[in-house]
């Protein structure tokens, strides 16, 4: 017969069957017996019929006595210690043997009082962590959960290892906001989420873990356990080798979405392709194209496909789609064991308001600004981070160095930097709340984005940032200790709109514009700025790098074929989202493939092919890449050749003499016999020619080698005579 449970007890079930209970080892599992002498240990499990206590080692040490049938037992231990114990638990119909979380504070708490020491503590100490404990000679393994979540009243750990029953893990909290639980038993590979009640008691939407590793996709969204420590690199030598100064080296970027770069069609549907599979057919083709990286468009978790991954939610995990965090690891092992890099987009400037995610987490703007006139992007219906608060901030810094520091990548592009640095960003006047100064500057982004860099490019030496700013803001990639925002690199959006909008005219008209194709060299040394022609280029009406360029379809690849080539020998570093190398006709289409059917057309192939030779000359040639930020790395030879659009440039090496001379020819016309000023004399051939029939060109006469002539041309002492192919780039080399 069940004795009369006291007030204390039956708040107490009452609490914990209404999921209420915020402080569990104040209530649960070994405590000192304030009635007698020995301990008292107190368990509950919702539904058990009868608990038996044993030692780690087996020894039966007592049965429990029922306080409640809704879960609630009790039992003495008169003159014993405290011990380690394990329940064997009798359901009716079933009965298994756990070990009670409730006796491990200690390991609950473990790793907290440290964690603010620096940024990337937060993901050696949130999340679920893989554990194993000794205790009496035996390993006791699980999972410590911990999650910040200062406002809510309780929080309660579910999972398919509890039925999502938020009765029967509740969590402890901290004197910080932290809620934790070490779970003996669970290992990689289960899904939980958290159960959480506001300050008021009101039930919040099961929330993703913000520091979960791994999730599941649509509809659970859960968080997965895994276990980073697993996973065998073989990429030390890679490592090693990009502790260098990118600025004087090559970069070529392939940006990839890898859920459209290829897909396997299989009589299931479209579908994608794994990391692993990736890891093969990519890392294979970039190796063929001669490309040095590879940019991946967002794959930090996210709910939506339609977003490219630019709406994030799990910013600790890579998206599931392909797979799970050691099949990312196996993607980017292979890159490097192969001499490719790998960049990933990180997104701090906004998160979607899905119910599972950060939004409101404990039932307050937890990681974003309470007024909507600073926590709201009406471009993209997200919020935005509050970047004043030291918990947000950690976090953010923390989400990127996790992919330096378990993933091995070797750069992160940051998106939307100017909607980050600007209050006003998109919005009209009354839209926006002046800084402390009355303009309209983000200090506290900024401070952020400083700290972001220095603390990437003080931990990882062979790592680079790179901005995504579109804006004047001075001195993105600029040292902080001069005042500028320490990125590596900043995307020039500048130079793609102005050379853009100059290819997209009739060349009878271009000459009327010919400052847009030579405008970027004012400012060139301003930033180190990475030429881009992105996914943004090619979708929302946009269509295809192809479809942008005039007149009729041979017009057309001459045009791209003379455009690539002179952005490969423009300073700056190159990036080309995926599709371009092919002459894709259509826009991007992120529900499905690249067309690599066109590579069966020639016109298709021919720009294939000028790309894969692009790449070689470029990182062959110390010219084209090691002076992209040094006014002595570029000459102007003639830019002011409007008649004719034609444009002349040197492009000089700084480690040795070596020079490349590039020449566009923008218009159909062919000019014959055109005088070129050359540095030197000597004998100078051509390297590339983009109207070369193996590019599907007309194969226009315009000669190999040339003997240099004592006749001065545009300042220099020395000149060639050569016929200029229409709609062309060609490189030269002095010979001898």
């Amino acid at each position: 017969m069940k004795r009369s449970l006291s007030s204390h007890v039956s708040q107490l079930v009452q609490q914990l069957s209404s999921v209420r209970l915020g402080e569990p080892f104040n209530a649960l599992g070994l405590l000192d017996d304030k009635n007698g002498k020995g301990m008292l240990l107190r368990v509950w499990q919702p539904d058990a019929k009868a608990i038996t206590v044993m030692s780690l080692a087996g020894e039966v040490i007592g049965t429990m006595e029922q306080l409640s049938t809704q879960g609630l037992f009790e039992l003495k231990l008169d003159n014993r210690q405290r011990f380690t114990y394990q329940l064997e638990v009798d359901y009716g119909d079933t009965k298994t043997t756990v070990i009670d979380p409730y006796q491990f504070t200690e390991q609950a708490y473990d790793g907290l009082a440290t964690m603010t020491h620096a940024p990337q503590n937060l993901y050696e100490v949130l999340g679920a962590q893989v554990k194993s404990y000794e205790f009496e000679g035996q390993t006791v393994k699980g999972v410590r959960f911990a999650v910040y979540a200062p406002s809510a009243s309780s929080v309660s750990l579910i999972g398919d290892f509890n039925h999502w029953d938020g009765r029967c893990l509740p969590m402890q909290r901290s004197l910080d906001g932290h809620w934790v639980l070490f779970v003996p038993g669970l290992s990689a590979g289960i899904k939980y989420k958290y159960e959480l009640k506001d300050r008021h008691g009101h039930s919040l939407p099961h929330k993703t873990d913000p520091v979960g590793f791994s999730s599941e996709q649509y509809p659970s969204f859960a968080s997965v356990v895994w276990d980073h420590d697993q996973y065998q690199w073989g990429d030390q030598a890679w490592i090693e080798s990009q502790k260098t100064d990118k600025r004087y080296q090559p970069m070529s970027i392939y940006e990839v979405h890898l859920g459209s770069w290829k897909r396997k069609i299989e009589d299931t549907g479209n579908n994608y392709l794994s990391y692993r599979e990736l890891a093969v057919e990519l890392v294979n083709y970039i190796k063929e194209m001669g490309y040095t990286h590879i940019e991946v468009l967002p794959i930090s978790e996210f709910p939506f496909d339609g977003s490219w991954g630019y709406q994030p939610i799990g910013l600790f995990a890579p998206t599931s789609r392909f797979g799970n965090p050691d099949d990312f690891k196996f993607l980017v092992d292979q890159c490097h064991q192969n001499g490719i890099g790998v960049i990933v987009d990180w997104v701090p400037a906004h998160f979607p308001s899905d119910s599972h995610g950060l939004a409101q987490f404990d039932g307050t703007h937890l990681y974003e600004y309470e007024d909507p006139r600073r926590g709201w992007h009406n471009d993209w219906n997200s919020y935005i981070y509050d970047f004043g608060r030291d918990t947000v901030r950690q976090f953010l810094v923390a989400s990127a160095l996790i992919w330096l520091d378990k993933f091995h990548v070797d750069g992160l592009r940051v998106d939307a930097v100017a909607s980050m640095l600007y209050w006003d960003y998109s919005r009209e006047e009354g839209e926006w709340v002046p800084n402390i100064d009355g303009g309209n500057h983000n200090y506290e982004a900024i401070s952020l984005l400083k700290w972001f860099n220095e603390e990437v490019y003080r931990q990882y030496p062979h790592a680079m940032t790179i901005a995504e700013e579109s804006t004047a803001f001075a001195g993105v990639s600029r040292p902080t200790f001069t005042g500028g925002l320490g990125f590596g690199f900043k995307w020039n959006m500048g130079w793609m709109h102005d050379s853009l909008t100059y290819m997209q005219k009739d060349p009878a008209f271009r000459k009327y514009h010919h400052n847009e194709i030579t405008f970027a060299m004012v400012y060139n040394y301003d930033e180190n700025f990475v030429l881009p022609i992105s996914h943004d280029e090619v979708v929302h009406g946009k269509g295809s790098l192809l479809g942008k360029m005039p007149g009729d379809e041979w017009q057309q690849a001459a045009n791209l074929r003379a455009y690539t080539a002179f952005m490969f020998a423009h300073p700056g570093k190159k990036l080309n989202f995926m599709g371009n190398e092919i002459a894709q006709a259509s826009e991007w289409n992120h529900d499905t493939s690249l067309e690599w059917n066109v590579l069966d057309y020639p016109k298709h192939k021919g720009q294939q092919e000028l790309v894969k030779q692009l790449n070689k000359v470029y990182r062959s040639h110390a010219a084209m890449y090691e002076g992209d930020y040094d006014t002595n790395g570029f000459t102007w030879v003639d830019h002011d050749d409007w008649e004719n659009s034609i444009v002349v440039f040197q492009r000089n090496a700084i480690s040795n003499n070596e020079k490349v001379i590039v020449i566009s020819n923008f218009t159909p016309v062919p000019r014959d016999a055109y005088r070129l000023a050359v540095p030197e004399e000597g004998r100078y051939k051509i390297i590339l020619n983009t109207d070369s029939e193996m590019y599907w060109g007309g194969n226009y006469d315009a000669g190999i080698e040339f003997q240099s002539e004592a006749i001065s041309a545009k300042g220099y002492e020395n000149s060639i005579i050569l016929n200029l192919p229409p709609l062309s780039t060609l490189y030269l080399i002095k010979v001898d």
